[in-house]
């Protein structure tokens, strides 16, 4: 049958944490880079979709694309380790240092390809600066990176909060499309089960830290009023944060902990 079962998908989350966590700093930082540009091109075309149809329903049917990629090709990409990474730390199973040296350098590449991407973008957009007018997809850049920054910071610590409680819950559904991949053998069934959940997050506006790693500073390129700092003390960091809570916590530990029996896991030497 094509379909896995939850106790199976438990078992290879466990092996997909120790295998994620022996990968080269170089795989890491290709397969993150790799990753990073391909969610900045999705949410390029999730706003090129809603702008034609006026609809941000049509942006969140289209923007799955690039993490369906991801998924497929085996790539990096932090906000899903958080969820099993450190499922292999806490069995056990690897050092607290090579959890962190793994996600430091998924993170890194991530921010990499973003940031390349937003340059490309811009460069492409707007002929690297030299054209008078935006598109509709530069104006919603420049729009979102402000709402994403001086937006929260404007409502002190509740619009902090809120961009932490966001971030919660976006890689509650993220992760959970990471883990429903696995539910399938085929192709097809990947893509259906992987695509759902990343549909949900998106559609509801909730703060993806890769994600914002493209659109603030491609923003920024486009004449955002956001600073460096801005950037990072008023999202990306609250965002990484909440995203790390939402993975592990109600993705990676809840479904492993209640489908996993550790006692039937393969013993896996410390790395």
């Amino acid at each position: 049958m094509d379909y896995v079962s939850p106790k199976e998908v438990a078992g290879t989350m466990m092996s997909a944490a120790i295998s994620k966590s022996s990968l080269q700093v170089r795989d890491l930082l290709i397969r993150g880079s790799m990753s990073g540009a391909l969610l900045g091109i999705s949410v390029t075309l999730a706003y090129l979709a809603a702008a034609q149809t006026k609809l941000s329903m049509a942006g969140a049917l289209v923007f799955p694309v690039g993490f369906i990629i991801i998924i497929i090709l085996g790539m990096e990409l932090v906000t899903g380790s958080f969820s099993l990474v450190p499922l292999a730390w806490l069995e056990g199973k690897i050092t607290a240092s090579v959890m962190l040296k793994n996600l430091f350098w998924v993170f890194v590449g991530n921010l990499i390809g973003s940031m390349l991407f937003a340059f490309l973008f811009w460069s492409a957009s707007s002929e690297t600066g030299t054209l008078p007018t935006m598109g509709p997809i530069d104006q919603m850049l420049v729009a979102a990176a402000e709402k994403k920054t001086t937006g929260y910071a404007v409502h002190g610590f509740a619009g902090l909060f809120s961009a932490f409680v966001k971030a919660v819950l976006c890689n509650w559904m993220v992760c959970m499309g990471v883990v429903m991949a696995m539910t399938s053998k085929s192709t097809s069934g990947k893509i259906l089960a992987a695509g759902i959940p990343i549909f949900i997050f998106f559609a509801l506006g909730y703060e993806h830290a890769v994600v914002n790693m493209f659109v603030i500073p491609a923003g920024m390129l486009f004449g955002a009023k956001v600073s460096f700092a801005e950037w990072w003390l008023d999202n990306q960091l609250i965002v990484t944060l909440g995203n790390i809570v939402g993975g592990l916590l109600f993705t990676g530990m809840a479904v492993y902990y209640t489908h996993g029996k550790p006692e039937n896991q393969v013993s896996t030497p410390i790395l």
